[in-house]
């Protein structure tokens, strides 16, 4: 999603946060957009101010008693200054009791004034959390998403190569899974890729020859998972006839990357090829991972052991 509008925010945090719309009802329609965050110096969502106005300004007590200390005339031009620079909304905290004239102007302008039991750094809080996933970047992968031992992979390959019937077989023998076919991916962080499923397809896994299964109704609510950061992808390439395996990749493993949102996230290809158990292809790839990721290579470790029998054998 690459903008939120003012109602699309308070449906989605109304009940976690205790908000109640009480002003501005005709302001539903402004936007958030992370490209204009951007360009500003505060963030998306802060403390009331006036000279450098957040999209969703937070109203605490100190921040109505500076309201008060001003005299008329300064609180006139201040609370229209707000309203000029048409935020988002406007949040008081802690049920307090919302002035008339803010009242007023935010009904005059469209503004949007919210209402919350919360204190402010809670509603702070939330709401970065909250904005930073809504607006975060998004894309959809063709694939599965499981959690193989508590690593996010993502199985990749050629339409026909068996990725939904690995995938149930993986949770066959106790892995997990996230989304089938149309994993939506979102950065939530510059090295944080976050792996969820579309409501449509949510607990669904198709496998042809038997339809659409319900994961979570046949195996338990244990094999399947709303959400995993993405760690590894497998990509199942079959394996041609007559094609051969260069040596160095016989002994290294067919490994490289994929970048996603510029992030490279390790790849490794297995070969597709009648006989062969994919589901523990699979399991033994994500061990090696992580014990890569350890600092434990055992093709290093061959390859360091040959070198040193080699240094021990004579000279010819």
């Amino acid at each position: 999603m690459d903008r939120l509008t003012a109602r699309q925010l308070y449906d989605g945090v109304h009940e976690r946060m205790a908000l109640r719309w009480v002003a501005g009802m005709r302001g539903e329609s402004r936007t958030l957009e992370p490209g204009v965050a951007q360009s500003r110096r505060p963030s998306l969502v802060g403390y009331l101010n006036v000279i450098y106005p957040n999209k969703v300004q937070i109203i605490g007590s100190e921040e109505l008693n500076f309201l008060d200390g001003l005299d008329s005339r300064q609180r006139w031009e201040a609370i229209h200054k707000i309203a000029a620079s048409q935020p988002v909304a406007l949040i008081v905290t802690r049920d307090q009791s919302v002035p008339s004239d803010l009242r007023e102007v935010a009904e005059e302008t469209g503004t949007p004034l919210w209402l919350s039991a919360k204190r402010g750094h809670e509603l702070l809080t939330w709401l970065q959390y909250h904005l930073a996933r809504m607006l975060a970047p998004k894309l959809t992968l063709h694939g599965v998403f499981l959690e193989v031992f508590s690593i996010g992979v993502l199985i990749t390959g050629e339409a026909g190569s068996g990725k939904s019937e690995l995938a149930l077989e993986l949770v066959s023998r106790g892995h997990r899974l996230v989304a089938d076919d149309a994993p939506e991916f979102t950065l939530i962080a510059p090295d944080v890729i976050d792996g969820t499923c579309p409501e449509l397809l949510q607990d669904l896994l198709e496998v042809r020859g038997l339809g659409v299964l319900n994961v979570r109704e046949m195996f338990g609510h244990t094999a399947v998972k709303t959400s995993k950061y993405m760690r590894l992808i497998i990509h199942l390439k079959p394996l041609r006839e007559g094609e051969e395996i260069d040596a160095l990749t016989r002994l290294t493993g067919d490994t490289g990357h994929r970048e996603v949102f510029d992030v490279p996230v390790p790849m490794i290809t297995l070969p597709v090829a009648p006989g062969r158990n994919l589901s523990v292809l699979v399991e033994a790839a994500v061990r090696s991972h992580m014990l890569k990721s350890k600092g434990i290579d055992p093709a290093q470790t061959f390859i360091d052991r040959q070198a040193h029998q080699m240094r021990r054998l004579p000279p010819w």
